[in-house]
């Protein structure tokens, strides 16, 4: 996406289209603020890299094993885009995929979902994300999108493909197995996981 090409209209209406991203992600922030969610992690201090999936840090700072699986979304929600609103600039398909993450972000801390994880997944520990995980995770959805968008759909596929088999092999856990999990949790595959 380049803002500087096109005409002085089309550079002004994408402006406007990452400015109602922005908004959009401020409104995420706001709302899980207003959800009583931390700001970072309990521990007092931000990492980087929370590496321990099974740890009060996991969820709470920067990045984590489960930052892949938002690129994935980007790259999904990209592919979304690509047939809903074919035609529409690339920045107004950036804005329906903030909206559908951000959507989801606050979904993902509410009790019942949170609940949700806990009974039907390994995640035993899991409290939430703080403000900074979620909205890093957001912008993780926004570089998976942007890269989806400049490079081949093979290529995309593949790095996807990679992504879940790595995560998958590390943590036992990866987009597929975290949506198969919430949606019809099966008891063989959380005893794999649990390492059963």
């Amino acid at each position: 996406m380049t803002i500087a090409a096109g005409t002085d209209d089309q550079r002004q209406r994408a402006w406007s289209w990452l400015i109602a991203c922005l908004a959009v992600l401020a409104a995420q922030i706001l709302g899980q603020h207003l959800m009583g969610r931390l700001w970072i992690c309990e521990c007092g201090y931000v990492k980087f890299w929370e590496g321990v999936v099974n740890s009060s840090g996991n969820s709470q700072h920067i990045a984590d094993w489960y930052t892949p699986s938002h690129i994935i979304h980007g790259f999904l929600f990209y592919g979304l885009g690509h047939l809903l609103m074919r035609g529409r600039p690339l920045s107004a398909r950036l804005l329906l995929a903030t909206v559908v993450e951000s959507a989801w972000e606050i979904a993902e801390n509410t009790p019942m979902v949170i609940n949700r994880y806990r009974s039907a997944t390994i995640s035993l520990d899991y409290f939430g994300d703080s403000i900074l995980n979620s909205t890093m995770d957001t912008l993780a959805m926004a570089a998976g999108f942007l890269i989806a968008s400049r490079l081949p759909v093979a290529l995309t596929v593949a790095i996807a493909t990679v992504l879940e088999l790595f995560t998958g092999w590390i943590i036992r856990d990866n987009l597929t197995l975290n949506v198969l999990m919430l949606v019809w949790p099966l008891d063989v595959v959380k005893a794999w996981q649990a390492g059963v």
